[in-house]
């Protein structure tokens, strides 16, 4: 059986690529998600405002008490986050490109260029095989407008993809007016991928201490729906590769994604949730599937069940919304 795929350029063993996580931000995890199985692995986001604050503090430190001695720009102090920082998020790509045989594709998330660009040519030297444009943008200005919008994402790709040659991906969310239309610009600005969805974390209200504050939910399954619906709406209309992501738990909904016409399955809440060797489970369910239904290989089901290959292809569109609201039986 030849559960082979190709994603963003990278000839992959299988599907399975874990998406960006508290898993992937350690040597020896990653090295647990290679043994069970995972093709890629996509690392934690390095975001704009750690670079940011990054560049500032050394701009600092360099030129404080400088007049005191000659010897004091050679003091930097040890800057911490709460993750990863700039130089450490380096060296770890460095480190798992020796320790790993599978492709590390590193992640940036931000809003603007810049800075934030030029790092990504610093990711390419350090040996990342590829990177992730997460764009997390929540427009809340009265006076910025969608197609302002669509414009920035446009922009971070076209100055990420002139920086490096590595393949770029970008990782998007459901919530643009034409979704079809922004993949489609975004392709033909040159993303080797488009990664569906991403999931913009809502606060919460804390009615004991009247607070606002932030509430990690980990996805279910039911959320794979929205992924796999525009992936088999855009399967065979665009050149890039298409990974889905969001509610990826089980070996069924990287079987349906694939069906749709995904290149790629990136699960990550089902692996917090389960540990890493639920990894190897969702690998061999798939397998199993694949034998019983007589399919020899990833490619032959891939885009089997999408818009154009399926006979009803109004049940992607609205078309199908009357008939699933009748369905309903009390």
């Amino acid at each position: 059986m030849d559960l082979r795929t190709s994603y963003m350029g990278l000839d992959l063993k299988n599907p399975l690529v874990p998406a960006s996580s508290p898993l992937t931000g350690e040597e020896g995890t990653c090295k647990e998600l290679e043994d069970a199985g995972a093709s890629a692995i996509v690392l934690p986001s390095l975001f704009e405002e750690q670079i940011i604050k990054d560049s500032q503090e050394l701009s600092h430190y360099m030129v404080y008490g400088t007049e005191s001695f000659a010897e004091a720009t050679t003091y930097l102090p040890e800057m911490e986050y709460g993750y990863l920082g700039p130089e450490s998020y380096l060296e770890l790509i460095r480190k798992l490109k020796e320790s790993l045989e599978i492709p590390v594709i590193a992640s940036l998330n931000g809003v603007t260029t810049g800075g934030w660009i030029d790092y990504a040519r610093l990711i390419e030297d350090a040996g990342a095989d590829g990177i992730e444009l997460n764009v997390y943008f929540v427009a809340t200005d009265l006076d910025i407008s969608s197609a302002a919008v669509e414009e920035m994402y446009l922009s971070i790709l076209s100055e990420t993809k002139m920086t490096v040659k590595i393949p770029v991906a970008m990782k998007l969310s459901p919530y643009f007016t034409s979704v079809a239309n922004m993949v489609y610009r975004l392709d033909e600005a040159g993303a080797d991928a488009i990664i569906l969805f991403n999931r913009f974390y809502q606060p919460t209200i804390d009615l004991d201490k009247l607070e606002v504050r932030p509430d990690l939910a980990l996805s279910t399954p039911f959320e794979s729906r929205l992924p796999l619906r525009w992936i088999g709406i855009l399967y065979g209309r665009i050149k890039a590769s298409l990974g889905a992501t969001k509610g990826i738990h089980s070996h069924f909904e990287v079987l349906k994604v694939l069906m749709a016409g995904a290149d790629v399955a990136m699960p990550a809440s089902a692996l917090l949730q389960n540990g890493i060797p639920h990894l190897g489970a969702m690998l061999t369910g798939m397998q199993e599937w694949m034998e019983e239904k007589e399919y020899d290989s990833v490619t032959q089901m891939k885009g089997s069940m999408s818009q154009r290959s399926v006979p009803d292809p109004a049940a992607f569109e609205r078309a199908n919304y009357l008939k699933t609201l009748h369905s309903w039986k009390l």
